[in-house]
């Protein structure tokens, strides 16, 4: 049913999305899929690496640690922008049609009332692309 599965990383905080990494590898496996790892990175230096070409070496060196994890091809996908945090629906948005992935899984939080203001990242995804979108929320008592 699904051929390649995105999931939107921040390598920052890899440990928030344990469990959607989680979740991607079991379907990947399940579907034989593939796993693109999908990173949006500044053009600045930044907390996980000081350039895009470190960035994206590092997004590969996760998506294959990933593979060596789970056993599931994998691919990695990095994106830079000038301002990673007011583009990144609109970047992971076009990012599905350029690694021409069929279902996204991502780690979401759970609703808060700020997200009338501001919607979560997994909803306007969700509601701005034709895939599938599989979101993840932490285990209860870890939100």
């Amino acid at each position: 049913m699904f051929r390649k599965i995105m999931v939107p990383v921040d390598l920052a905080h890899t440990e928030a999305i344990t469990p959607a990494l989680t979740a991607a590898a079991d379907l990947a496996r399940h579907y034989g899929a593939e796993v693109c790892y999908v990173g949006v990175t500044a053009t600045t230096p930044g907390s996980v690496a000081r350039t895009p070409e470190e960035y994206a070496h590092k997004l590969q060196a996760f998506a294959e640690d990933q593979k060596s994890e789970h056993g599931q091809a994998v691919s990695s996908h990095c994106i830079t922008s000038p301002d990673p945090v007011a583009d990144l629906d609109d970047t992971l948005i076009h990012a599905i049609d350029e690694v021409g992935a069929d279902l996204v899984v991502m780690a979401t939080h759970l609703p808060r009332h700020l997200d009338a203001v501001m919607p979560a990242h997994g909803g306007k995804i969700a509601t701005h692309t034709d895939v599938s979108v599989f979101l993840v929320r932490p285990p209860a008592g870890q939100a």
